[in-house]
């Protein structure tokens, strides 16, 4: 497995130039409005997309390497009790994923998914405004 952290920033060619220093590697990954950084050492899938809102901290996650991982990782996030938005198959950030989203006591969105395949376009947002409405039962 590999954690999954992404950002929103208003610079994105300034995080560019202090993630690439930072990890001292260019982005695996450039698209409009996004950057992606997959790393082996620190294991990790470092987002930070192009936001006109609040910057920051936009989610974290659990990126599986095979269908059992992530089996096992969302039986671990129905263990925690918490409200799951449970989005299946799904296409958003350059890839088409099968993935869930949970949210921790302090309300930190959590995205549990799956990678098949990259895609050419940035498909459908994070469910932002569906996890807000189901932020009230506990979740996202």
């Amino acid at each position: 497995m590999r954690i999954h952290i992404s950002l929103t920033a208003a610079d994105l060619d300034a995080a560019k130039r202090f993630y690439s220093a930072f990890f001292a590697h260019e982005p695996t990954l450039e698209r409009d409005g996004y950057l992606q950084w997959l790393l082996d050492e620190p294991r990790v899938n470092f987002v930070v997309e192009q936001g006109s809102g609040a910057t920051g901290l936009s989610h974290l996650g659990v990126q599986a390497e095979d269908e059992a991982e992530l089996a096992v990782q969302f039986d671990r996030v129905a263990s925690t009790q918490a409200a799951v938005l449970d989005e299946g198959e799904t296409q958003c950030c350059y890839a088409r994923s099968t993935k869930n989203w949970t949210a921790d006591p302090s309300g930190i969105r959590w995205e549990n998914f799956l990678t098949h395949e990259r895609t050419g376009d940035y498909g459908k947002p994070a469910p932002v405004a569906k996890a807000a409405s189901v932020a009230a039962h506990g979740c996202c």
